[in-house]
């Protein structure tokens, strides 16, 4: 029996722990799942291939002891935990799987891991993840064909699929909320288009948008993302005149979200002492100047320059921002913190409601002939509930798969690694396209 140790089970982890058990009789696997709640996986336990434990993951000792019996482990945690189960599992000469980015302390441990013959495999989600093995597919081929690439632009979204949206934002949370909130804050998008390096700030990132299309799902507005310069390095494309990597939203949210950055309500860096109580209406009073005579909602439609006939004010209205009756529980909140509070009441997935995750790769090259020719790679994914999302799939699916392949030694890569090897992203791909996972 080959046991695997998945740490953490939350909104993303359902089609891990489902490819895995459809698996288990074959590939002679045990699951053993653990979080700091586990109500909410008590369906796994009666499965005689799946055993399901509470535990504190600060427990080193408890930690431990559950990494010494494992083969393989699996962190579903958020990203900050990681080293925590990295230093253990190279006590243990354990491998090691998570779909986060990798961080510096995580990246030290590079020599370690190479020197205890392990493979420490990170970014082996969607984005990062499929993002990364679609793109470097097509880079790949294009390089071996003596190709010269001289544009790449990579977009991804969380988004709720058309069938289940039913608000004025055409938005709803498929994954974390907070990181909804806080997309884009603390270092401007940084990227290079057209050989000009651009650096675009908080404050004026959701006002640079481009549309896009992706055949069968339709326009969608895009906006630069985090860092895209470190990319060129990553994916061989040192001398590229133009990388950009970004974020995917439906048609007029960007615009809709940049009045919530304008009000200052998406801010996390300080806290509001009294916010505890507070109604809604108290809360966006805060981040309007006083006037004797105006009310609140004359005093925003003049910050906003809006009235009362713009699409822009009844989605201000739709989220409550103006409710003397709803009060916040938080104590000592951010106004970042407020705002996740209120959001996710009005943007919450219910039962039946279905999201969607859509890809879209452009690439620009040029051929022997010097003739400039272009490629667009897009994928789409539709979840089929509030549980199997398409978010759960497109993380928790190249996770599953690729923990089998290292099992089965078809992944035989050592050190810290992210999936842009073909060793790596060609069996995953080729596997996810049995479950609909695939690019046009």
């Amino acid at each position: 029996m080959r046991n695997i140790l998945i740490v953490g089970a939350g909104k993303s982890s359902p089609y891990l722990i489902k490819y895995l058990i459809e698996n288990s009789q074959e590939q002679n696997l045990f699951l053993h799942i653990i979080d700091v709640k586990i109500d909410h996986l008590k369906t796994y336990s009666k499965n005689e291939r799946c055993s399901v434990s509470k535990i504190d993951i600060l427990d080193d000792k408890q930690i431990e002891e559950l990494i010494q019996k494992s083969d393989i482990i699996i962190s579903m945690l958020p990203a900050r935990f990681h080293i925590i189960l990295a230093k253990s599992c190279l006590k243990f000469k354990k491998n090691l799987l998570t779909a986060s980015y990798v961080g510096d302390e995580i990246r030290k441990l590079n020599k370690e891991v190479i020197d205890n013959n392990l493979i420490f495999l990170n970014e082996i989600g969607l984005d990062p993840g499929i993002d990364h093995m679609s793109a470097k597919k097509i880079i790949d081929n294009l390089h071996d064909r003596d190709f010269k690439i001289t544009s790449f632009k990579s977009y991804t979204g969380g988004l709720i699929s058309t069938e289940s949206d039913n608000n004025s934002w055409n938005y709803k949370f498929t994954w974390n909320p907070r990181n909804v909130v806080l997309a884009g804050q603390g270092t401007p998008a940084k990227y290079i288009e057209n050989k000009k390096y651009k650096y675009l700030p908080y404050n004026r990132l959701f006002e640079n948008t481009k549309v896009i299309n992706i055949k069968d799902y339709g326009d969608f507005d895009v906006y630069p993302n985090r860092d895209s310069l470190k990319y060129r390095e990553v994916y061989g494309l040192e001398d590229i005149g133009t990388m950009i990597r970004g974020t995917i939203r439906k048609v007029g949210f960007p615009k809709s979200w940049n009045m919530l950055v304008r009000l200052g309500i998406t801010d996390d860096s300080f806290k509001i002492s009294n916010s505890e109580g507070m109604t809604y209406r108290e809360f966006l009073n805060c981040f309007l100047p006083y006037h004797k005579s105006l009310t609140i909602e004359d005093k925003t439609k003049k910050m906003l320059n809006i009235d009362e006939g713009d699409s822009q004010w009844i989605k201000l209205n739709e989220i409550d921002l103006f409710s003397n009756s709803k009060k916040i529980p938080l104590k000592n909140a951010s106004p970042a913190q407020i705002l996740e509070y209120i959001l996710k009441e009005c943007w919450k997935l219910e039962y039946q409601d279905k999201d969607m995750v859509v890809m879209y790769h452009e690439f620009k090259y040029v051929n022997k002939s010097f003739r400039e020719n272009k490629i667009i790679s897009t994928m789409g994914c539709v979840g089929d509930d509030s549980t199997y999302t398409a978010m759960a799939k497109t993380v928790g699916l190249p996770l599953a798969i690729a923990c089998l392949l290292i099992l089965n030694k078809e992944i035989n890569l050592k050190g810290i690694q992210t999936p842009i090897d073909k060793e790596i992203y060609e069996p995953i791909l080729k596997e996810l396209e049995n479950y609909g996972i695939f690019f046009n």
